[in-house]
């Protein structure tokens, strides 16, 4: 394998390493609000909030951190 091509493997691993962190944070996010006793709409939009920031600050991070390599 030559670098670019273990770059872009590295690359794959790490989105889907980003993917399933964002998932479980916005999981938990939906869950602690629908136990503080929000509607199931609440806890929900919580938790796609929860997930849509986790991501926006993982990609911005895997973007510096490529850009540096």
């Amino acid at each position: 394998m030559n670098t670019s091509s273990n770059q872009l493997l590295l690359l794959a691993l790490l989105l889907a390493v980003v993917a399933l962190f964002c998932t479980l944070v916005g999981a938990a996010a939906g869950l602690l609000a629908r136990i503080d006793g929000a509607t199931w709409a609440t806890a929900l939009l919580r938790g796609a909030v929860a997930f849509g920031a986790s991501a926006t600050l993982a990609l911005a991070l895997l973007t510096f951190i490529f850009t540096v390599l």
